[in-house]
């Protein structure tokens, strides 16, 4: 009974995402291909809290993910991000998670540390690890690509950014939730109890444990937003971890979580009602 079930269910969210991708034939399958794919969203977040130094009032932080190099979205298409990023004039860049579809497969490894590396900001650029970035034995490799290109990893580990005046935030590094090993005591050791704090975490879902922490916000990806979503329904397929928390900004307790759809595809080289994002975050201390 249950195997029915699970088959009946399978052969069901595959008819919707087939109808939804065929959309009025050729053209619908020529807009999720080729349209809606390229189509970016910049998606802007105030992020309004007392507990922001007032130093960073106006600090921007932009956060893109999910690229997936090697599967659809190819280096062109990271330059091309890229060069959107840098005219945002972010402060601070963030890169949450699965940079290559298929890290020990792409054949374009050392390409990709100059394009990456054009990306400015004045106070650093900081990634975390996605679960394809542990994929196929390709953690050194991600770790060695982007250290080169000039980010820092952060492995359940944090990082203070000060300013000269002196005032302080933290941002957290989480470990993947699907291959990697997170621990969120050592993600957040030795943060002040006081500190706004920022947890960048590839799984969404992983909110509900981190609103037990003295955590104000959360910035994912892994979950594309479904990729493909039916009208009125919404995704119907999202990976584990990102069943709960598939898009968009959410309120749970005290935490705010944001869940970017990424820039790349996986799976299934289509995307639609799902437009790939790059997102702002403006903070302010009221």
């Amino acid at each position: 009974m249950e195997k029915n079930l699970t088959r009946r269910s399978f052969l069901k969210r595959s008819l919707a995402s087939i109808l939804a991708v065929g959309g009025v034939g050729l053209g619908g399958r020529y807009y999720t291909h080729q349209i809606e794919p390229k189509w970016l969203d910049i998606h802007t977040i105030e992020i309004n809290s007392p507990q922001v130094p007032k130093g960073f009032s106006g600090f921007r932080i932009v956060q893109f993910s999910d690229t997936h190099l090697g599967f659809q979205f190819q280096l062109k298409d990271l330059g091309s991000a890229i060069e959107k990023i840098n005219e945002l004039k972010p402060d601070l860049i963030i890169f949450t998670g699965d940079l290559m579809d298929d890290p020990n497969q792409y054949p374009y490894q050392k390409d990709i540390t100059p394009v990456l590396k054009r990306l400015e900001a004045p106070m650093g650029k900081l990634c975390i690890y996605g679960n394809h970035d542990h994929g196929g034995y390709g953690s050194e490799v991600y770790e060695s690509i982007m250290e080169q290109s000039g980010f820092q990893v952060l492995l359940n580990s944090n990082v203070e950014i000060s300013l000269i005046n002196g005032d302080k935030l933290y941002i957290a590094g989480l470990d993947d939730a699907m291959l990697g090993r997170p621990d969120f005591e050592a993600t957040l050791k030795d943060i002040p109890k006081d500190a706004y704090t920022i947890l960048l975490s590839h799984a969404p879902d992983v909110a509900d444990i981190t609103a037990k922490y003295n955590v104000q916000l959360q910035i994912s990806g892994h979950s594309h937003g479904g990729q493909v979503q039916i009208p009125f329904a919404g995704a119907l397929v999202t990976p584990p971890f990102a069943k709960k928390y598939k898009e968009g900004t959410f309120t749970i307790g005290k935490l705010k979580l944001h869940v970017n759809r990424g820039l790349g595809t996986t799976r299934l080289p289509y995307r639609f009602l799902s437009r790939p994002e790059i997102t702002v975050y403006e903070f302010s201390s009221n």
